[in-house]
Order: structure tokens, then C-alpha cells, then sequence
């Protein structure tokens, strides 16, 4: 009589170990917890954060704009950037295309203290460029601007 091999749980695969026998293979972290987002998805959020707590207050003149992530800005800056890194930059409306809002990733986290920091200045960085693009002062826009000094 010959025996049959378990039936596998399609739910968890069977963790296996490397090939050195060292650890488990597959991912450390279950795809449902927050660590298991990289970076880059992490700063999205904040940066829909910052954009979502302003169109509660600027949704009209906020229609039709749109939010970008990039990871560093372009080689070639614009013409009134003299000196340092942006940390964003917004882009007027054009034929056939929205304002747009880009916020540079690297830049900003280069800056940021902590994860605490990267928040104020992910939000500081949104805040100055609806500023631009409302014309109006970053305190106008968002009273709990703080100018970051940056």
C-alpha cells in the first residue's frame, strides 16, 4: 500500500529553505502589512495625503490638476533654478494639457530627518507648489505651513 503526500494548503505554500539550508525561502513579510510596501508606494501615500488634505479646502481650483511622483528631476533645470536641488515643480497648463505637480522623491527624502520629518516636508513641498499654482502664499493655502528652510 503506497501512501499519498499531504494535499498542500493553497492558502500557505509550503516554506521551503534556501538552497543552503540557511532560512526560509519566499517573502519575509505578508503582502497585507504596511512594511511590506516599498518606499516609493510609502511616499505616494504621503504625498495623496498632502494632496487630499488640500482639496478639501482648494477642490475647485484644484480640478483638473494633476499629482506626480518622479524619482529626481531632470538633468536640465528649468531656467529660473539657479543653485540646489528641486524638490518639486509645478507645470503650468499647456494646449491639450493639465497643470501638473511633480514632486521629486529622492530629493526629499534626502532631506528628511525622519519619517516624521519626510510627512512635514512631503506636505510643506505639495503645499508650496498649489501655492504657484493658486498664486497665492503657502500660508494662504495651508495655514499650518511651516518653511521647513528648505
Amino acid at each position: 500500500m503506497t501512501t499519498l503526500p499531504a494535499p498542500r494548503d493553497p492558502i500557505r505554500p509550503a516554506r521551503r529553505r534556501d538552497r543552503r539550508g540557511r532560512g526560509p525561502r519566499g517573502p519575509l513579510l505578508p503582502a497585507g502589512l504596511p512594511a511590506f510596501r516599498t518606499r516609493a508606494e510609502r511616499f505616494d501615500d504621503l504625498v495623496l495625503a498632502a494632496v487630499g488634505r488640500l482639496e478639501k479646502r482648494w477642490a475647485r481650483q484644484l480640478d483638473g490638476t494633476e499629482f506626480a511622483v518622479e524619482d529626481v528631476p531632470p538633468s536640465s533645470p528649468a531656467p529660473w533654478e539657479h543653485g540646489g536641488v528641486p524638490l518639486g515643480r509645478y507645470f503650468a497648463a499647456d494646449i491639450g494639457l493639465a497643470a501638473r505637480i511633480v514632486v521629486y522623491r529622492r530629493p526629499v527624502e534626502t532631506r528628511a530627518i525622519d519619517a516624521a520629518d519626510l510627512e512635514d516636508l512631503v506636505r510643506d513641498v505639495v503645499v508650496e507648489q498649489v501655492a504657484h499654482l493658486l498664486a497665492r502664499s503657502p500660508d494662504e493655502v495651508d495655514p499650518d505651513y511651516r518653511d521647513g528652510g528648505h
